[in-house]
Parts: C-alpha cells; structure tokens; sequence
C-alpha cells in the first residue's frame, strides 16, 4: 500500500517514514501542496496523510483539489484544535484528523484503521435487499429503488452503505457519528444531527416513513437496518 506524506517540516515526514516503513507501507512525499497534487497523479497513492499548514496553498485547498478527482482516503494533520476547523476539515473531504502533536504510533494505528475501513467497503459489489426493491451499487455508488435511481447526499449514502453491510446491528447515535466523520471526530450537540440525517434517508428510500422497512429506530438504543439481504449480494 503507498502512502504520500504531505507536511512542510522535515521532521515530520522523516519520523512518520521510519514508522510507516516499519509496517510495510511504500513511502513518498511532499513538502508543498503544488508538488503534493503532482504526487497524486504520478503515484497514485493509497492513502494520503495531509498538513493543513503549507507554504503554497493550504491543505484545505488541496484535499478539495484532490476530491474533485478521487476518493482515495485522507488523513488530516493540523495544529488547528478549534472545533470548528475539524468539522470543516470533514465536510470538505478528508476521512480522519490528527491534531499536532501528536505520537508517531497513533498515526500508524489511524492510518491502519482507514484501510480496514477500505478492505471492508470493497468485500462486495453490489448489495440487494428485500427482493431487490433496495439495491446499493458499492462501486458505482449508485442506491435504487424498486429499480430506480435515487440521489443521496454523501453523508445520507455513508449512513446507508455503513448499516446495509451489517443488518440487524445497533447503532447508537455515536456509532454512526463516527462512521460520518470516522474516529476520534466527536462533538457536542453534533450527535443529534444524525436524526435529521436519518430522517431525510427514510424519505428518499421507504415507501412509508413512518412505518420504515428498511432503517429501523431502536427506543433507547439507536437504530438498526432492517432489510433482508438477497442471495445476489456479490462478492469482489
């Protein structure tokens, strides 16, 4: 798996190398952010560990350049601790954020934790519920219904995909905070969104809201996905 490194200290990269090397990761890197978007493009990496703080354009800039083009996940490195800059780093597209300093051991665990989160997305193809009237194409990302398309929001399909993989499983509303905005990216009051999420999910792929077939509410607990999967459900 190759990881490009994108930090302007030379410190960094050298420490995080030497630990990411250890585990068997293929290394490149960037200083700036015009050298990290060539990097995208010529290396093609698995993964991207990202400094907000550049000397040219701001890291903030170059994961919105990167997400016009890939999905590839991209871990945020910042000495930016307000709340508010963490959210943004998650609604502009990067899938997990470190604050500096931090220890070299928990950014090889966050960076091995992405990719079982990846691994896992990419067992199957394509998943069918309830006599295909829910079908999920993971590739495509593409949800229909009775055959037709629908089109979610990014966070509305994190939802949907995260619970469809595993149905029948409780999700709290944190557990599904931290499958929106991955881990270690908690908020107070931002809990509660999720039934505003959930809610608008449930208008575009229940045919009856208030009698889901498909996200279950769990009194107490959270909710669940209900739908019964088919034998089609392909694997990679």
């Amino acid at each position: 798996m190759k990881i490009l490194l994108v930090d302007d200290e030379r410190r960094i990269i050298e420490v995080l190398e030497a630990y990411l090397e250890r585990e068997g990761y293929e290394i490149h890197s960037a200083d700036n952010g015009i050298d990290a978007l060539k990097k995208v493009k010529s290396v093609q990496p698995d993964l991207i560990i990202l400094d907000l703080m550049l000397p040219d354009i701001s890291g903030e800039e170059v994961c919105r350049l990167i997400r016009k083009e890939s999905d590839v996940p991209i871990l945020m490195l910042t000495a930016k601790s307000a709340e508010d800059n963490r959210i943004n780093g998650i609604i502009i597209g990067a899938d997990d954020y470190l604050t500096k300093p931090f220890s070299p051991r928990e950014v090889v665990v966050r960076v091995q934790a992405i990719f079982r989160r990846v691994k896992k997305s990419e067992k199957v193809e394509r998943l069918e519920f309830n006599g295909k009237k829910l079908a999920i194409d993971l590739v495509k990302k593409e949800v229909t219904i009775n055959g037709h398309e629908i089109t979610l929001t990014p966070i509305e399909y994190k939802l949907l995909t995260n619970m469809a993989i595993n149905p029948g499983r409780v999700y709290s509303r944190m557990d599904l905070l931290e499958k929106i905005q991955d881990e270690g990216m908690f908020y107070e009051g931002y809990e509660r969104s999720v039934d505003t999420h959930i809610k608008n999910l449930r208008k575009k792929i229940e045919l009856e809201s208030r009698q889901p077939e498909f996200i279950l509410t769990v009194f107490g607990m959270g909710y669940k996905f209900g739908g019964v999967a088919d034998a089609a459900n392909t694997p990679v």
